[in-house]
């Protein structure tokens, strides 16, 4: 399957056939045994198509192909460079569109669309960023500020999705309309309590409201997640970019909840994440808590994301513990390097083992919507 995968995504690349057609072209030769038997070998031996690899990453990013695309994106980056630079930002924009339409529309490069994606993204906000720093009232206004940052972006994203059919452009789409909604949520809730500076004046309510964007970001994830278990189509791809992003914000929203909770029943002033790990030990076990469920989750789901994104507060979390146990200062810091990195490589390479002993604890009807066990 993965040799037909790559072989359909490679005639793609050199503009034999489309995109679209690749995707719909795998699940249809596949359920035909079509490329999925030994090049010059016996047909009638053929691996079974119900037992999938173990080793095979069903999360390996398609937008690296070979040395060829990071080649392309590598001068991409330093002619983008340049330009900023040198000439006016909107020559920049100009040559992110022409390379668009060359690069992407016609050769079907991949990883050169990642790449043209995020700089167009990065040219918006800065524009934006430099058309509120220019206006006082928006300066002083950060609900009105932070809607009108968000604005534009959905609609340059809509457009750009529509003309090149990248699955990056699509993600941050979706992610834009929820930034949008989110400010446009501020700022009528911040009118109505008469506040220009929600997340300081209300930090509570802030949070609630961003676990609650999260949870809907998650949502949506799952949507496109599901909808392809095999992950055999562009539907996986737009998957994978929204748990990327989805990961760390559901996990840093959830903490800061719970600690900032915790800390006004307390009467303990919050002041930021790093103090409050080293200021007390059922903090620091709250957040090792929400890492492991984290975790979990990202197993059940097979997305490796969910247990990246906990990384640094895991390390935060058990110097905290350590610290609380009387362990020496100057060996703290190399204990939790070897902690993370244990934790690490036992979950890497116990990757297929571990999330078929949880996924299998799970009632039937949940198995069956998610990815196969391998």
């Amino acid at each position: 399957m993965s040799e037909l995968k790559i072989a359909l995504e490679e005639a793609a690349g050199e503009g034999i056939i489309s995109s679209t057609q690749a995707e719909r072209l795998l699940p249809y030769l596949a359920q035909r045994n079509i490329g999925v038997t030994a090049i010059g070998g016996d047909r009638s031996a053929h691996q079974p198509t119900d037992a999938p690899n173990s080793l095979e990453d069903t999360e390996a990013p398609r937008f690296i192909r070979g040395f060829h695309d990071v080649l392309i994106t590598i001068g991409i980056v330093v002619l983008l460079v340049g330009l900023w630079g040198l000439a006016n930002r909107y020559v920049s924009l100009v040559a992110i569109v022409i390379l668009a339409e060359v690069l992407v529309r016609r050769q079907r490069l991949a990883l050169p669309a990642v790449v043209l994606t995020i700089a167009l993204v990065q040219w918006l906000i800065y524009t934006m960023i430099s058309y509120i720093s220019s206006a006082p009232s928006l300066v002083d206004n950060f609900t009105l500020a932070a809607l009108v940052l968000a604005a534009p972006l959905p609609l340059v994203l809509s457009l750009f999705y529509w003309r090149y059919r990248v699955p990056l452009s699509l993600a941050l789409l979706l992610f834009s309309l929820f930034g949008l909604l989110l400010a446009a949520i501020f700022y009528v809730i911040g009118s109505a309590l008469g506040s220009s500076n929600l997340p300081i004046d209300y930090p509570i309510l802030t949070l609630v409201i961003l676990l609650a964007a999260a949870l809907g970001s998650f949502a949506v994830a799952m949507r496109f997640d599901l909808s392809d278990p095999g992950r055999v189509t562009r539907r996986s791809d737009v998957a994978f970019w929204l748990h990327l992003a989805t990961a760390p914000a559901l996990l840093y929203s959830t903490i800061l909840l719970a600690l900032r909770l915790e800390l006004a029943n307390s009467g303990v002033v919050f002041t930021n994440l790093t103090n409050v790990l080293f200021g007390g030990y059922t903090q620091a076990v709250t957040v090792l808590v929400v890492v492991l469920v984290m975790m979990l989750i990202g197993l059940i789901i097979d997305r490796r994301a969910f247990v990246t994104a906990g990384l640094v507060s895991l390390g935060l979390a058990t110097g905290a513990l350590l610290q609380h146990n009387n362990a020496g200062f100057e060996k703290v810091g190399f204990l939790v390097l070897m902690i993370v990195g244990l934790i690490v490589l036992v979950i890497g390479i116990g990757w297929a083992d571990l999330r078929r002993f949880v996924v299998r604890r799970l009632p039937e009807g949940i198995q069956a919507k998610l990815p196969a066990l391998r």
